[in-house]
C-alpha cells in the first residue's frame, strides 16, 4: 500500500516511543499518594490523553492542577530511569524524513515530551503538546494546530497513532490515519492502514511530498 502526503504528523508515547514502564511506576504511585483506588483507576482510559482530563475524572476540580502539575514532576523524573526506548523503526523512518515535513503531537506536557524525546535523541521541529490546545485528542485541535504550524492542507496529513483517542482525533481533522499495534490489538484501532510499528513501513520523498509505503 502507498500513501501520498505533504506532512506525516506523529504520536510520541506508543508510537515513536515507548515509556509504558514509566507510566505504570508513575500513575501507580500519583493514585495511591491522591487516594485512588485500583477500581477507580481501572475505570479510566489512559493512554492517548492529557493529564489534565485524567486528573478530571478522578479527582475534585480544586485539586487538579495541584494533582497535574504532580504527575508531570513524577514522569519527568522518572526519564532517567530507564523506561523511555526507541519503538522499532522509529530512527530509520524519522532519519528519512526533512525536518519539516514532519511534526510531533502529544497529549504530554511539552515539558514531559521533550525530556522524553530527548532522552532518546529525537529533536522534532514542530511539537504540539497539551498547554498548545483547548481540548485535547479524541478532539481533532491539537492535529490541526499541527497542519497548520507546517503550512499544510489537513488532507494532505498522514497521523501515526497507536491510541483510539489519536486515531479519532486525526479522522475528525480529516486526515489519514496509520495505526500502530503497539499498545492495543489491530483489532481494536480504526485506521486507513494498521500495521505492527513504523519497521513495517518506509517513506520515499520526492519534492515537497511523501510516499509512505508499506514494506515487503
Amino acid at each position: 500500500m502507498k500513501i501520498h502526503a505533504d506532512a506525516l504528523l506523529f504520536d510520541n508515547d506508543g508510537t515513536l516511543v515507548s515509556s509504558l514502564e514509566s507510566v505504570r511506576r508513575c500513575w501507580t504511585r500519583w493514585a495511591h499518594e491522591y487516594g485512588v483506588t485500583a477500581e477507580q483507576f481501572g475505570r479510566i482510559q489512559l493512554h492517548g490523553r492529557t493529564a489534565v482530563d485524567i486528573a478530571a475524572d478522578l479527582l475534585p476540580a480544586d485539586v487538579v492542577p495541584e494533582a497535574v502539575a504532580r504527575i508531570e514532576r513524577l514522569e519527568v523524573e522518572d526519564v532517567p530511569n530507564g523506561g523511555v526506548r526507541l519503538l522499532p523503526g522509529t530512527r530509520e523512518f524519522l532519519d528519512s524524513l526533512p525536518a519539516d515535513r514532519w511534526a510531533v503531537v502529544t497529549s504530554a506536557t511539552r515539558r514531559l515530551a521533550e525530556v522524553r524525546l530527548e532522552a532518546v535523541g529525537i529533536r522534532p521541529k514542530t511539537l504540539v503538546a497539551a498547554e498548545d490546545v483547548t481540548r485535547g485528542k479524541p478532539d481533532p485541535e491539537p492535529y490541526l494546530l499541527a497542519a497548520r504550524a507546517l503550512g499544510v492542507e489537513p488532507s494532505r496529513c498522514v497521523v501515526f497513532e497507536d491510541a483510539p483517542a489519536g486515531l479519532g482525533a486525526g479522522r475528525a481533522a480529516g486526515m489519514t490515519t496509520v495505526a500502530l499495534a503497539t499498545t492495543h490489538g489491530a483489532h481494536e484501532l480504526d485506521a486507513d492502514l494498521v500495521v505492527k510499528d513504523l519497521s513495517a513501513l518506509s517513506a520515499l520523498v520526492e519534492g515537497g511530498s511523501v510516499e509512505v509505503r508499506t514494506r515487503g
